[in-house]
């Protein structure tokens, strides 16, 4: 039998359980601390309740009923011009390296886009370096300091992009 292939979809309820997993190993796996990042998010349990209103949406990478990576588009906390925050984008290491990232930010801009923001932000760590890395090539440009207010106060590389 031949194996299914990867599928970059929006996320179900029954994937919660999955997504947080999957970022949280991430985070531990990066050595990012526990507070102050994604890790300690009310949110990453409930994920599809999160993102089910009109103004944001995750996605998720499939593999076989396996989740093995996320990332997700919301309205920055606390700010009022129409930017977006790239959020909670984490693969495990079977997913890296295979262009899944590429795809998946292509997705979450377009998606972006088509609700209407006009910039997409983010937050990171300087040591998620295939990370930034990817963000640089997608056009996202380093800022000096955060903007609005995250909660993620241990992220210390902020970047946006205009759409």
């Amino acid at each position: 039998m031949s194996k299914a292939p990867i599928l970059i979809r929006e996320i179900k309820t029954e994937d919660d359980a999955q997504v947080a997993a999957v970022i949280r190993d991430v985070l531990v796996e990066m050595g990012a601390p526990k507070v102050g990042t994604a890790y300690a998010d009310e949110a990453l349990d409930i994920m599809t309740a999160t993102y089910a209103q009109n103004d944001r949406a995750y996605f998720v990478v499939d593999d076989g009923g396996k989740i093995i990576g996320g990332a997700g588009i919301a309205p920055l906390e606390n700010f009022e011009d129409a930017i977006c925050e790239l959020q909670k984008m984490y693969f495990l290491p079977e997913a890296r390296g295979k262009g899944l990232g590429a795809k998946m930010m292509a997705i979450c801009l377009e998606k972006a886009k088509s609700l209407g923001y006009d910039k997409c932000y983010l937050e990171t760590l300087p040591y998620m370096t295939d990370a930034t890395k990817l963000y640089a090539t997608s056009g996202f440009q380093n800022l000096d300091g955060p903007l609005g207010n995250t909660g993620h106060y241990a992220c210390n590389v902020w970047m946006i992009k205009t759409l």
